[in-house]
């Protein structure tokens, strides 16, 4: 299990170069992957970043629901493969996200990683604090689903 929790501000230079935070990086070691997948997450305005063999695991996962015989999941599947790309961490530590990601979820500068267990995101800060619920939304919400599953483990 990998251990990306917290969240770290770091910046953007002209290149589209970000530091990966050291406590990342060294999750990523101790799991033995040097090589990042990230994709523009679907539901939010943000880049997502998976370890080669989440990544590997969550596409393995994705093709068993999908029919490779319906065009639908098809194109599903092209799309989502499509707007993922390959990343390097460099040997500063850093990795190179291109432009167009960055413009993508309105980054010029500075960023925020977030910690999601197994995968991290990457947000403009504004976009973050937009994003996340209130508190008194967040408790309700989190409240609500350990009911849930309190009630279903009872049953």
């Amino acid at each position: 299990m990998y251990g990306f929790i917290g969240n770290s501000e770091a910046k953007a230079d002209v290149k589209g170069r970000i530091f990966i935070p050291a406590h990342y990086r060294k999750a990523l070691a101790e799991n033995e992957n040097s090589r990042l997948v990230m994709r523009k997450d679907p539901y939010n305005n943000s880049l997502v970043f998976y370890p080669e063999s989440i990544w590997n695991e969550k596409l393995r996962l994705l093709k068993q629901e999908l029919n490779e015989w319906n065009p639908t999941h098809q194109l599903l599947l092209m799309q989502y493969v499509a707007e993922a790309e390959e990343l390097d961490i460099d040997s500063q530590g850093r990795v190179l996200i291109s432009k167009k990601y960055l413009n993508l979820i309105g980054v010029e500068s500075d960023v925020l990683f977030v910690g999601m267990l197994d995968t991290f995101a990457l947000w403009s800060k504004e976009s973050f604090e937009k994003a996340k619920y209130s508190p008194a939304e967040f408790s309700h919400l989190l409240q609500s689903i350990l009911s849930a599953s309190t009630q279903k483990e009872s049953h």
